[in-house]
């Protein structure tokens, strides 16, 4: 019964919302009509469709405020407007009561809250969809602590949650065939795994060590201690930190910082993060950064929360890299290609016709100078064009391309004349030289053998194709590298090797399959 209770309640929070439009607006069958004419019509909100969205979510209760936040993070799927409107959930909700924060930090301890804390402030700093955060110092070390603890009775409420918003997920697929391009069952299976991470405070502290360790001996990125002792699944005690926040621009100048360095570390963090240690921070909103301003000629990041992370295969990773290379280099021919050889398209898609849609979607911002091009946003238009193709992104690229939008639009925040590719385009380069020379193509297609021989077959190819990339760059900035020579060197003098290297894999797959007959 308590279901079927909060079960309409939810449906009567989105008819009063007018979820009907949106719906329409996603359907061209006459189920659109029927919605349009159906009693709730007498709610007339003003608000546009992705404002109504998200005040209904946020009415619903946290697990739809954290899905509308992932929601708002595969443009790919729902309009751009929508996408952004579903952006502003932020963690400004209403705080739980401190006293039941007080009994779960006590349990989580198993000591009073007066035994392990001096100072503790009866005030949350901040309040989120998952959790909150309180001040304090240790007793024993007198070191300035922020304690974040999990609402209570979350679990309960995001596995019943879970299982209505998925009810409903049936009903708008079942009911609309044209809203099927949603994936709405497979969105909301991403984000039971993405909030069951969440709710353990566990994971997050190991996120925050193994950033931290990413980047002790690099002073662009601080992270906080985490205090191992006191952390639990429900309770994370990390050192108090304390900073500018990244959006405070006029506080920025005021201490004398240099906005122009400052935006290119941020970039500089965002390259390291996903190509060099493949771990990234994937929630970098303004709220989640802080800049150091002890020394304003060498600014600093703080990042926080990191309950959300993000990392990509290395086939992602290769191709995105090449991507990006083929972007600036307006190869739409190459993005094409990428799209359909690793099947994020359709693979019956004609390549020409992708070619000719991406064209037209990117080549008018590529025209601008580089310093005003964005390269999220060009990557969101990519896959924004290459929707009628049956566009199929992971997550995990979402995420990523999430995270590159907030970068960049933070360091063109801080600095408007911020040139992401001239801080990207030698990283990339040096990347794709060292990883994917030959002699790591070899080492490669040796370690994965016959489970990965039809990906060594390609692989090769493909790394061809990012050198042509490489070379085509190099006349666009006309200059002129030594390494970039000696990678095609020895790229030539060891093509041979490689082909040999793969032939005798086949041999051995066929002498393996007779000898499987024979006995």
């Amino acid at each position: 019964m308590k279901d079927l209770i909060r079960f309409l309640e939810i449906v009567h929070i989105f008819l009063k919302a007018r979820i009907d439009k949106l719906i329409a607006r996603f359907t061209s069958t006459s189920w659109g009509f029927i919605a349009l004419t159906m009693p709730w019509k007498i709610y007339s909100p003003k608000e546009s469709d992705g404002d109504r969205l998200s005040s209904a979510l946020e009415q619903a209760g946290p697990i739809f405020i954290k899905f509308g936040q992932l929601l708002s993070t595969r443009p790919d799927l729902i309009p751009k407007d929508i996408a952004k409107s579903l952006s502003k959930l932020q963690d400004n909700l209403a705080p739980f009561s401190t006293k039941i924060a007080i009994e779960i930090i006590q349990d989580e301890l198993g000591k009073s809250i007066d035994q392990v804390f001096t100072g503790f402030t009866k005030v949350p700093i901040a309040a989120a969809s998952i959790a909150q955060v309180y001040e304090a110092n240790l007793k024993e070390s007198g070191k300035e602590v922020a304690i974040k603890v999990v609402r209570p009775n979350l679990e309960e409420k995001i596995t019943k949650d879970l299982s209505l918003m998925r009810r409903l997920a049936k009903i708008i697929e079942n009911n609309f065939s044209d809203t099927k391009r949603l994936r709405l069952i497979e969105l909301l299976e991403e984000y039971k795994h993405i909030i069951k991470d969440e709710l353990d405070l566990r994971i997050e502290a190991s996120n925050m060590k193994k950033t931290k360790e990413h980047f002790k001996n690099n002073s662009l990125l601080y992270v906080p201690k985490v205090y191992s002792e006191f952390t639990t699944k429900n309770l994370l005690i990390m050192e108090r930190v304390s900073g500018t926040p990244v959006d405070q621009i006029e506080d920025l100048k005021n201490s004398g910082v240099d906005l122009k360095l400052l935006s290119e570390r941020g970039v500089e963090i965002f390259l390291k993060q996903v190509f060099t240690h493949n771990f990234f921070h994937a929630d970098m909103h303004p709220g989640n950064i802080f800049i150091n301003t002890k020394d304003p000629n060498n600014p600093t990041y703080i990042a926080v929360d990191y309950a959300i992370i993000g990392s990509l295969t290395e086939e992602e990773q290769f191709q995105i890299g090449r991507m990006l290379l083929a972007l600036i280099g307006k190869d739409f021919k190459e993005i094409a290609e990428i799209l359909i050889g690793v099947n994020w398209v359709n693979p019956r898609t004609n390549p020409n016709e992708l070619e000719r849609t991406i064209r037209v979607a990117c080549e008018p911002f590529l025209e601008r100078p580089l310093e005003e091009i964005k390269f999220g946003e060009l990557l969101l238009h990519i896959f924004d064009s290459a929707r009628r193709f049956d566009l199929q992104m992971q997550p995990s690229l979402m995420l990523l391309q999430k995270t590159l939008i907030n970068i960049e639009g933070l360091g063109k925040q801080l600095y408007p004349k911020l040139d992401f590719w001239s801080i990207a385009s030698p990283f990339l380069k040096s990347w794709l030289s060292e990883k994917y020379n030959p002699t790591k193509i070899k080492e490669w297609t040796r370690k994965n053998a016959l489970e990965w021989l039809e990906k060594a077959r390609k692989f090769p190819r493909a790394a061809e194709s990012a050198l042509n990339q490489l070379n085509k760059l190099e006349q666009y900035h006309l200059e002129s590298e030594k390494k970039q020579e000696e990678f095609f060197s020895k790229m030539n003098k060891e093509k041979r090797f490689s082909n040999i290297l793969i032939l005798i894999m086949l041999m051995s797959v066929v002498f393996f399959g007779i000898y499987r007959v024979i006995n």
